[in-house]
């Protein structure tokens, strides 16, 4: 309404028309509410008053859809209604569900609080509004045609007998309608904020942004993974074939010369293409491994604990292959857990055992170090919470001074069964 454009635009009109269909609408629904408790009302001699229960709770649900319906005329943002789900098939959970739960007698509060005062509020700001203003602009045409040009009735009260006075009369009306096209609009905000109050979902609108937040949230992490293996894929048939190509031509060149300062230096520069390639393939193994991909965690992390310097006893029991990003995320976390035992754990020997239970993927990575792991210190281990977080997961860790340590991760997640290569 603060905008300079309001009264050019169609939001008058529809404001208008949501307090017009509000009107009929109440009569309707008090019309109805009457029935059903009149109808109920001499059933319930019979059955001890249950029909007059259950149809008069019930009776605001269609009138609390219908209203949301009429609220899209001036609100641009839905208003949730979502109902919960019967536990069971059949119209004896439905009903039990629909009596439980606060929507429905939400709605039933709306429904009564509609027919009994708040469609009278919209007919009576409707005739106040908008048939008063059209009633004065059209003083003229009624002194025309009804009056045969000598007088005419304004509003059913003040007559007028000359053009003059017809015309001013028009133009107040004119005014009549600028202000009434605000006070419109007024009304109906405060009827659409007081519907929205009422009957909206507050745990359906929150559940449905949970839900979304979990979407996005999911979709980000699938991405990040997506772009993971591109990159390592790129890496892996570019630059690294490359190198290998040139690590081979350096190789061929060193047989290919005689021995010399020639020769020393294709030596050198062949050694340094073969530390770069070491490198490169490190590199490779950190952004996304390839076993990962091909054979699943299980040989992943075998993979891990045979590059550890510490020696790692591994102990998966995974009949299937999680989500690919609950996978990426298990590898890393292990890969993390490692590297910091080969820094800073002083230990002789560590193991990594985990599996599948209940619909969650555990992992645990202990070794018999000095303990003391400190997560602010710079371990990484804020970074792996966050990126488990984004799972659903947990992890905790266990480290007192003097050891051991047992770093524990758990993630929501069901298994697809492997395929038998042997077959």
């Amino acid at each position: 309404m603060s905008r300079p454009d309001f009264l050019l635009s169609a939001w008058p009109w529809r404001a208008a028309a949501y307090l017009l269909t509000g009107a009929v609408t109440g009569v309707a629904t008090l019309v109805g509410i009457v029935t059903v408790a009149a109808v109920c009302g001499a059933l319930a001699v019979v059955l001890v008053g249950l029909p007059l229960l259950v149809a008069v709770a019930l009776s605001g649900i269609p009138v609390a859809w219908v209203e949301r319906c009429r609220l899209r005329l001036i609100d641009r943002n839905p208003v949730s209604g979502r109902h919960q789900v019967p536990a069971a098939p059949g119209l004896w959970a439905w009903l039990t569900t629909r009596l439980r739960e606060q929507g429905t007698w939400r709605e039933l509060g709306y429904a009564l609080l509609f027919a009994g005062l708040l469609w009278p509020v919209d007919a009576l700001a409707v005739t106040v509004a908008l048939l008063f203003p059209l009633s004065m602009v059209a003083t003229p045409l009624l002194m025309a045609t009804v009056g045969d040009g000598h007088e005419a009735k304004v509003l059913k009260q003040w007559t007028v007998t000359t053009w003059p006075t017809a015309f001013g009369v028009a133009v107040l009306g004119l005014l009549l309608m600028v202000l009434c096209a605000y006070v419109l609009g007024a009304t109906a905000g405060a009827r659409a904020e007081l519907a929205r109050l009422l009957i909206a979902s507050r745990e359906g609108e929150l559940d449905a942004k949970v839900v979304e937040l979990a979407r996005s949230r999911a979709r980000l992490v699938n991405a990040f993974e997506a772009e993971r293996r591109r990159i390592e894929r790129d890496v892996h048939d570019g630059a690294q074939q490359r190198l290998v190509a040139l690590t081979m031509t350096l190789g061929l060149a060193r047989l290919d010369v005689p021995p010399g300062p020639l020769a020393d230096q294709l030596t050198r520069a062949h050694e340094e293409a073969g530390k770069a390639l070491a490198e490169l393939r490190e590199l490779i193994q950190g952004i996304y491994p390839k076993v990962l991909t091909d054979y699943g965690l299980h040989a992943a992390v075998s993979d891990a604990a045979d590059r550890c310097v510490v020696p790692v006893d591994v102990d998966l029991e995974l009949p299937g292959r999680p989500a690919e990003a609950v996978e990426s995320a298990a590898y890393f976390v292990v890969c993390e857990a490692l590297a910091n035992v080969a820094k800073h754990s002083g230990a002789d020997r560590a193991r990594v055992n985990g599996g599948h239970r209940d619909g969650r993927l555990f992992l645990e990575v202990r070794d018999d170090g000095c303990g003391g792991a400190d997560p602010s210190a710079g371990s990484g281990l804020t970074g792996l919470a966050d990126r488990v977080s984004v799972l659903d997961g947990r992890l905790a860790l266990t480290s007192p001074p003097g050891g051991p340590t047992l770093l524990r991760v758990e993630f929501p997640c069901e298994l697809t069964q492997v395929p038998d290569r042997s077959a």
